[in-house]
C-alpha cells in the first residue's frame, strides 16, 4: 500500500462555554476585521505542531497516542487576556501551569522517539496560547483590533479531560480523535 502523507497536529480542545466564548471572540474578528483564518480550526491550545503522517498508519498512531493520553492525569487551566506575538498574532493567555508543561514535555519526548518525528524548534520554546488571529489580520489593522479584543475580555477556567488529534481535510483542521487523559492522582 502506497504512503499516503497527512498532517496532524496534537492539541488541548475545550468544549463548553470556553469554546463558544473562544469561538465568539474569532467570529467578532471575522465580522469587524475580516479576519477568518483562525476559524479553519477550533480554538486549541497546540502542545505538537502539525507534522506529516503516513495515513494508513492513522490506527498506530491512534494506539500510540490514547496509550499515552492514559499515562497522564487531568489538570485544569486558566485562560486569561490577551497577548500577541509581533503585530500578526492575537492568543488568549494560557496561564503558566507546571502539568501542562510536563504533558508537553513528555508528548516531545514521545514524538521523537516512539513517533520518529523531528522535533522543532516550537516544540522546544513551548509558549501555550489560544491563537484568534494570525496570517490574514493585516499590520495596519493589528492595533484597533488588539485593542478590541482587549475590550471583550477573557477569563475562563477549562478542565483538560484530554488530548485531541486533529487531522487536516480540505483546508480545514477537525477533531480526528480525543484520547481520555485516565490517570488518577495518588
Amino acid at each position: 500500500m502506497a504512503k499516503k502523507m497527512e498532517k496532524y497536529f496534537l492539541a488541548l480542545v475545550p468544549r463548553g462555554r470556553v469554546q463558544e466564548l473562544a469561538e465568539g471572540v474569532k467570529a467578532a474578528l471575522k465580522e469587524r476585521f475580516g479576519v477568518k483564518y483562525a476559524l479553519k480550526s477550533p480554538a486549541h491550545v497546540t502542545v505538537k505542531m502539525p507534522f506529516l503522517w503516513n495515513e494508513n498508519k492513522e490506527e498506530e498512531l491512534k494506539r500510540i497516542l490514547g496509550s499515552f493520553a492514559a499515562d497522564h492525569a487531568p489538570f485544569a487551566l486558566i485562560l486569561k487576556g490577551f497577548g500577541h506575538f509581533r503585530q500578526r498574532i492575537i492568543f488568549i493567555h494560557v496561564w503558566p501551569q507546571q502539568r501542562l508543561d510536563e504533558l508537553q514535555a513528555a508528548l516531545r519526548e514521545l514524538s521523537k522517539v516512539k513517533l520518529k518525528l523531528d522535533v522543532e524548534l516550537s516544540d522546544q520554546n513551548f509558549r501555550p496560547h489560544m491563537t484568534v488571529a494570525y496570517n490574514d489580520l493585516k499590520k495596519k489593522d493589528f492595533q484597533d483590533c488588539f485593542e478590541y479584543v482587549r475590550s471583550l475580555g477573557f477569563d475562563q477556567r477549562m478542565q483538560v479531560e484530554d488530548l485531541a488529534l486533529l487531522k487536516k481535510r480540505e483546508g480545514r483542521w477537525e477533531v480526528l480523535t480525543r484520547f481520555p487523559l485516565g490517570k488518577t492522582e495518588a
